[in-house]
């Protein structure tokens, strides 16, 4: 088993139109407005940007994100990562009941080397981590979809 690769999957059921959600997730430069974990995007150019993130451990992963796949009629966007942690992540929104369920998967290796050294016994800690991370981004996402 390779300790530092991951596999996450996180389902958002939101009351607000796959539409509109897809438009949300798609200004990645203003994720740090409603989700409190990712503390800066700097956009690169119209297809990448830099990111930082810090959930609750006291360590900010950076990446770089460059856009792979951009489809408003089938609910995707997927970017490529490369950085602290390299491999690629995907929103697939779609109709549910009255509102959009947002589809968040990703797979990533762990460069970040502090991370790879404590990547055996700091495993469970840092799946914890993220689970606090996108259970926080729903919350964020859910109250901004209404404030909107």
């Amino acid at each position: 088993m390779d300790w530092t690769h991951y596999r996450f999957r996180s389902l958002w059921a939101l009351s607000a139109s796959p539409a509109t959600v897809y438009e949300v997730l798609e200004r990645a430069e203003d994720y740090p407005h409603w989700w409190p974990q990712v503390r800066e995007v700097a956009r690169l150019d119209d297809s990448s940007g830099n990111i930082r993130i810090r959930s609750v451990l006291p360590y900010d992963l950076r990446f770089t994100a460059r856009e792979t796949r951009r489809d408003p009629e089938a609910g995707v966007l997927e970017i490529a990562m490369t950085g602290d942690v390299e491999g690629w992540a995907r929103w697939t929104i779609t109709v549910h009941g009255d509102g959009a369920l947002a589809r968040y998967e990703q797979v990533v290796d762990v460069h970040k080397p502090l991370l790879r050294r404590l990547a055996v016994p700091g495993r469970p800690l840092f799946r914890a981590n993220h689970r606090l991370m996108m259970r926080a981004g729903r919350r964020g996402l859910a109250g901004y979809l209404e404030a909107v």
